[in-house]
């Protein structure tokens, strides 16, 4: 079971991992979409969202505090189904479609990130891990 564990910290992680090179190689494309969501400082927030995913990401797949990193992807994925993915203010049919589904997948993984952080704060956590879990 450590190895599916493993395995499936490293599925968990993909998309954020390549939010993480979006974040950080097109930050003046994102930091429009952000300023258009009225975000404070919408070029930092993106760099900084960036490296948080990225870091969550790295601790998570290497088992550093799995707990903690699994923990650490809830606020993000929240905020950003809250502030970016507002598809109840929408006016059009197929971009409130598009937000929606945005909106589903980012609270379906924040489940999946309670889920994880569950299984490693709990006494029978998996293990290939390479410091124990925080809580």
């Amino acid at each position: 079971m450590d190895v599916i564990a493993l395995i499936g910290r490293i599925l968990f992680t993909v998309v954020f991992l390549g939010a993480t090179m979006g974040h950080l190689t097109s930050a003046d494309a994102m930091a429009g979409y952000a300023a258009s969501k009225k975000l404070p400082q919408p070029k930092l927030a993106v760099q900084v969202s960036g490296v948080y995913v990225g870091v969550a990401s790295v601790l998570l797949i290497l088992g550093i505090w799995p707990d903690l990193a699994a923990l650490a992807f809830v606020p993000f994925l929240v905020l950003t189904a809250v502030l970016f993915h507002d598809f109840w203010k929408q006016d059009d049919p197929e971009t409130r479609q598009m937000e929606q589904i945005q909106f589903s997948k980012d609270v379906s993984l924040a489940g999946g990130a309670l889920g994880l952080f569950a299984l490693y704060a709990s006494d029978a956590h998996p293990g290939l891990n390479l410091v124990g879990p925080l809580f």
